[in-house]
């Protein structure tokens, strides 16, 4: 892909990354040295479902004086444009949800692609009827009430251990999530592409009856040095 055929619309963009799994464009971000990918996140409503949009961003934490009495996200859903993707910051917290279902109604209503919260959701199978495609570290009943509070929205956010800011590219299937810096989308692109590619060839020859050995040939171990690529 040259720079001219680079995406340049946000559904346009949003079609290309989800053109690609996560595991390839993990497989990019480790090609070009840059950090991503998020360790422990799954999908927690629809099994499957691929999502790939700009990050509208949250971040969640404990009850403090001064902070503004609001619902937790709900800003962030009523600034919502259709296609992006609401991303929670709550540090993996497992012991209380800091998503729940009329959060996602609310989501659905604005056109929102998914939810990734880096903790716990509520109201699962509610998310689930409604269609909305949530990851998360697991489901909880307890609600965030009198526990949590929401602290910023628009602002950077850490989910695991990648730092991501409000317009940051996110894509998320069922091998996990990855974060693309808007300032290398077109270098992430194209070597997503490239190793696509590759590993299309790689499939084929398999199916064909080649042996796996031969397939994978000596440099399985080279996929970061952009001579050959596999998921492995």
């Amino acid at each position: 892909m040259s720079e001219d055929d680079a995406p340049t619309d946000d559904q346009s963009i949003a079609d290309r990354l989800g053109s690609f799994d996560t595991c390839t464009i993990s497989d990019a971000l480790d090609t070009l040295g840059l950090t991503g990918a998020v360790i422990g996140l799954a999908p927690l409503t629809i099994p499957g479902r691929r999502i790939a949009g700009e990050a509208v961003t949250v971040k969640l934490g404990p009850p403090l004086a001064g902070l503004p009495k609001r619902h937790l996200c709900a800003a962030a859903v009523m600034s919502a444009r259709n296609g992006e993707v609401i991303v929670i910051e709550h540090r993996g917290r497992a012991d209380v949800s800091g998503w729940g279902g009329l959060l996602s109604r609310g989501a659905i209503k604005r056109g929102v692609a998914g939810v990734i919260i880096d903790g716990a959701c509520r109201d699962v199978d509610e998310s689930r009827e409604l269609g909305l495609p949530i990851f998360g570290r697991n489901a909880v009943p307890v609600t965030a009430r009198g526990r949590i509070a929401e602290h910023a929205w628009d602002c950077p956010v850490t989910i695991g251990t990648v730092v991501v800011k409000p317009g940051d590219w996110v894509v998320a299937d069922g091998s996990g999530v990855v974060f693309v810096d808007p300032n290398r989308l077109n270098d992430v692109l194209r070597e997503a592409e490239r190793i696509s590619a590759r590993e299309a060839a790689m499939a084929l020859a398999i199916e064909a009856g080649s042996p796996l050995d031969q397939v994978l040939g000596a440099n399985y171990e080279d996929l970061l040095n952009g001579a050959e690529s596999n998921h492995g």
